[in-house]
């Protein structure tokens, strides 16, 4: 298992602060919709430059007709990425596209299957369906379309693993004592390990830590 480090941070001085703090780890770097849009390509270089070895992982969430995703999965590769969400909602020729894509590069494709902020009460309004049984027709649907894995809470990661040959990256994870704020379906880094996920997404129990040195540490420990 590996972690993915969020910096989801107000400004790219605070997130480039944190990731000199953290250079020395073997981690993973999400860059999601608010630090790409405000800080641009740019700012992909700076995190290279502090560790050469960080894998970026270019957290878009992409949704769109097919060639639009295409080609902008095209221009994700040409700014030296290693992995990028795009919607399993999208359907299956908007997956197939990307992968088509991405099959000669080093990109890897995570589809999204449903967004850890929801809660069966709010997802069976949008797709009329329990996000449990969703979520696995989804991956079924991603593996088909070519994708190399699907974004799922721990809650899913064991029976679309059992069910399909995917990796699974699980964000929404959580120590017992921290807040889960916006997030609805969470899980310990512990139970993300005992749930098979091959990546967790740590965002804002890292960087709000008064050491996150030592949480990173203590992640490390825990899903290694």
């Amino acid at each position: 298992m590996q972690l993915c480090l969020a910096l989801d941070m107000s400004s790219r001085e605070e997130n480039l602060a944190l990731l000199k703090e953290l250079r020395d780890f073997d981690i993973w770097v999400k860059v999601g919709l608010r630090s790409f849009i405000r800080d641009g390509k740019e700012f992909l270089n700076e995190i290279k430059a502090i560790n050469p070895n960080f894998k970026i992982f270019l957290d878009l969430k992409l949704y769109d007709i097919p060639n639009t995703m295409a080609t902008a999965t095209q221009e994700c590769i040409a700014l030296g990425v290693d992995m990028l969400t795009i919607h399993a909602s999208s359907g299956i020729e908007g997956m197939r596209a990307v992968s088509e894509v991405a099959k000669n590069s080093s990109l890897l494709i995570f589809a999204v299957t449903a967004l850890t902020s929801f809660e069966d009460c709010t997802f069976a309004p949008i797709y009329n369906a329990t996000i449990a049984s969703h979520a696995k027709t989804l991956a079924l649907l991603a593996q088909e379309g070519g994708c190399n894995g699907v974004v799922c809470s721990v809650l899913e990661s064991k029976e679309i693993k059992s069910s399909t040959s995917l990796l699974t990256l699980t964000p929404g994870i959580r120590f017992e004592e921290t807040p889960t704020q916006d997030q609805k379906r969470v899980a310990t880094p512990k139970g993300a390990k005992e749930a098979g996920a091959d990546f967790i997404v740590v965002g804002r129990p890292i960087y709000q830590a008064q050491n996150p040195k030592i949480i990173t540490e203590k992640i490390l420990e825990e899903i290694k």
